[in-house]
């Protein structure tokens, strides 16, 4: 399973590449720190899951999810944000996001839930 990380924090970026990086048969294709980087890093790789924060330079995480389900693509889209807020989640979830998860909550269940997307993915 290919996973792009997009989040401007190197810290965070780090954090989930050893989150990730302890999941079987996934590879971290890309890393971007902002919209339109992981835009890049979709359209040249494809990737299966892509982890986006919402508020990014250039172009923050609901504008660059916004053109990812426009664009047709099948990547699944992660939302992690220190900005759990009611009304951020409602949006991203009807712009198409299929996670959003409170970086300072539920991390933990970010590994929970790439485990289970990797045994989904190795079984097609």
């Amino acid at each position: 399973m290919k996973v792009v990380i997009a989040d401007d924090s190197p810290l965070l970026r780090e954090r989930l590449k050893s989150l990730i990086l302890s999941v079987r048969n996934v590879d971290i294709v890309g890393e971007a720190v902002n919209g339109i980087e992981a835009l890049d890093f979709i359209k040249n790789t494809n990737p299966d899951l892509i982890f986006l924060d919402i508020r990014m330079p250039e172009l923050n995480g609901i504008e660059t999810l916004e053109k990812i389900k426009k664009s047709g693509s099948q990547t699944k889209v992660c939302i992690l944000t220190n900005y759990p807020y009611p009304q951020y989640k409602t949006r991203c979830l009807a712009e198409g996001a299929d996670y959003f998860f409170d970086k300072n909550q539920d991390f933990q269940q970010i590994r929970e839930m790439i485990a289970n997307l990797e045994q989904s993915h190795s079984m097609v």
